[in-house]
């Protein structure tokens, strides 16, 4: 089953197509495998972060800046090219096709971004954005709490208004690509007396240890320190760096979190659907093919990626309708996560015993296999757990009673 989407989408897929086929350098999509599904791989962060050191990578990276193909969907004044969400579509359909990265600018574009675009003044739009656009600022995000990890509207970060400035003090943890930010969004509460909800500000911040931020890298149990635990003490930034106005945060925040979470589902299938056919093309030069139990477990995984697929074009044709994503964020988030748990087991447990022992190596060095098994297992979690995701989908698609609140 496909889509059509009219002759105007069908031009600009063309001229997409055309466009990455003559700017792509050689090589570039051979420089590392750009299209997995990305859930913490340890072996698939080292690739990717070695590989944009080549030239190839660097000087593709030139091209999509000039083109306004990083952060595409964002206004050509600050650096995009004003895709709309159909094309944005179209255009990581034709990246995947390609083999060739879609640049992206991670939290900052998927998060911070969208929230200073929703939410900022003018001034801070002009500020922030075409920062993010051509790298100079790299995002992490800081919203979880060692006692508060879902739980967002608990938070005890504080923020002091001192002067013309914010002073922020406290912890937060579980924060991706922390080693790699000189910049973070932080959720802090400004007014301890406002209901939970209310009195939360989030503030644009220096992410550097001149400015009283602390960081401790937190090891995973696949070997990644992609994690990391931050303190701030005395942590400052500039009023205007506020964005939704004092108190106001929540919004940014919600804002930003339907953005995570609804993701790329439009397109994820492709990511999963090239791994599934890794797995069925080990499983054929194991001589496993013919047994009726592996070949039962392979027909679970494709009807799975099968499904996410047309879930896919699904939100594609409602988007293509104007309509914005809803709780099905939350079903496509659950879906997929727990799909990918699942199939790191059943990958696992088709390599037989040896899937039990490390190769042997410096560091902590894993199988693809077992790095696929042992990443997944955080999808289920990061981004809203499960548990959450199934209340937003009880709550507001099936108009469920909410959760109880429980006190003490």
């Amino acid at each position: 089953m496909e889509l059509d989407l009219g002759p105007e989408v069908d031009a600009f897929r063309l001229e997409m197509r055309e466009w990455i086929k003559s700017n792509a350098p050689e090589g570039l999509a051979e420089l590392a495998a750009w299209n997995l599904p990305q859930t913490g791989s340890a072996n698939l962060v080292d690739e990717r972060t070695k590989a944009t050191l080549h030239p190839a990578y660097v000087q593709w990276e030139k091209n999509l800046i000039s083109a306004g193909l990083v952060c595409p969907n964002w206004p050509q004044e600050y650096g995009g090219r004003g895709l709309s969400p159909i094309e944005m579509v179209v255009f990581e359909e034709e990246c995947q096709h390609a083999g060739v990265p879609r640049i992206e600018r991670g939290l900052a574009e998927r998060i911070a971004g969208p929230a200073i675009l929703i939410h900022g003044t003018p001034e801070q739009k002009a500020k922030f954005l075409p920062r993010i656009v051509t790298g100079e600022d790299v995002y992490c995000q800081g919203y979880s709490e060692p006692d508060h990890g879902s739980d967002l509207a608990g938070i005890e970060t504080k923020g002091v208004v001192d002067g013309d400035e914010i002073v922020i003090t406290g912890h937060k943890i579980w924060t991706s690509g922390a080693k790699r930010a000189n910049m973070i969004f932080i959720l802090c509460r400004t007014d301890p007396d406002a209901p939970r909800h209310r009195g939360i500000s989030y503030v644009l911040a220096a992410f550097t240890p001149e400015n009283g931020v602390e960081l401790h890298p937190v090891m995973q149990m696949n070997g990644s320190d992609q994690f990391c635990e931050e303190f701030f003490e005395g942590t400052r930034a500039p009023l205007t760096n506020v964005i939704g106005g004092l108190n106001k945060g929540w919004g940014p925040a919600m804002s930003t979190l339907a953005f995570e979470r609804g993701g790329k589902a439009t397109i994820l299938h492709l990511g999963f659907e090239i791994q599934y056919w890794d797995l069925v093309r080990e499983v054929q030069e194991r001589g496993q093919s013919t047994d009726p139990v592996v070949r039962q477990k392979l027909a679970w995984a494709y009807t799975n990626v099968s499904i996410m697929r047309f879930a896919g074009l699904r939100l594609t044709a409602q988007i293509a309708a104007g309509k914005a994503p809803g709780p099905e964020s939350s079903i496509s988030k659950v879906f997929r996560t727990e799909y990918h748990r699942r199939f790191g087991e059943i990958a696992l447990n088709l390599a037989g015993p040896q899937s039990l022992i490390r190769p042997q190596g410096d560091g902590y060095p894993l199988s693809y296999w077992q790095d696929v098994f042992l990443s997944s297992r955080a999808a289920t979690i990061y981004s809203g757990t499960s548990e959450i995701q199934r209340n937003i989908m009880g709550e507001r698609a099936l108009g469920l009673p909410k959760e109880p609140s429980v006190v003490g």
